[in-house]
């Protein structure tokens, strides 16, 4: 089991296309050699048409001459049609080689991307500095900024003043600290349209997903490090 999981980790994407390739390659080159060994030989209708002139030396009437000639030139287009026709599928086989390469590396590459979001899904958006600036109304994220509305940034504050504290907020606890109103008058359906409206403002469907945790009957908290925070 543990020799089995070596050596799947040993395939990297690198090496999952090289070896694509090279069967790719290889099954193309076996298939065009098949094709090739069975086209017919192009030399084989002349060969016919000289072989019935050594065994017809009899035939010395015009009009038989000239349905020799006839036929000899006909040996000679078929020879230079089955020529184009072997040119024709030496660059349908290249056309098809260089597709199916395309169509490995494009395949690697989106099974790649789908393994780095599964990545990022699972351990959450890397946040190395989010400041709020409550005068602006800008939140900036990393390298990111957003312009918010004055409810989006209070609902974004509080989120993440509990989260400084360590704190998870519930939908009714969030409505109860913006409104000032006790808990006990508060509806978790407002506070869970707060956090909808500040993922809108976010924009980033998948950013805002991960930066602003849901955790089942707890509440809401912000997938960021308190240190990382900062409110201006």
């Amino acid at each position: 089991m543990r020799d089995s999981t070596i050596s799947a980790s040993k395939l990297t994407p690198a090496r999952v296309i090289v070896i694509g390739i090279a069967a790719i390659v290889a099954i193309l080159m076996v298939a065009a050699l098949v094709l090739f060994l069975n086209l017919p030989d192009a030399n084989a209708f002349n060969m016919r048409v000289e072989r019935l002139f050594v065994e017809n030396d009899t035939l010395t009437g015009e009009a038989e001459i000239k349905l020799l000639e006839i036929l000899a030139g006909s040996g000679t287009a078929f020879s230079e049609t089955l020529a184009s026709y072997r040119f024709i599928i030496f660059v349908l086989m290249v056309f098809a080689t260089a597709l199916l390469i395309a169509t490995l590396v494009s395949l690697v590459s989106l099974v790649g991307l789908a393994r780095r979001m599964a990545e990022i899904e699972k351990s959450g958006i890397q946040v190395n500095t989010l400041t709020v600036h409550r005068g602006e109304r800008i939140v900036q994220i990393n390298d990111m900024e957003f312009k918010l509305t004055e409810a989006a940034l209070e609902t974004l504050s509080v989120l993440a003043e509990a989260r400084i504290d360590d704190d998870i907020l519930s939908g009714v606890e969030i409505e109860s600290v913006i409104t000032g109103k006790p808990q006990l008058e508060c509806d978790e359906a407002a506070g869970a349209v707060r956090i909808k409206r500040l993922r809108d403002h976010l924009g980033n469907q998948m950013m805002s997903e991960l930066l602003i945790k849901n955790i089942a009957r707890k509440g809401y908290v912000l997938a960021v490090e308190p240190a990382s925070i900062r409110m201006d």
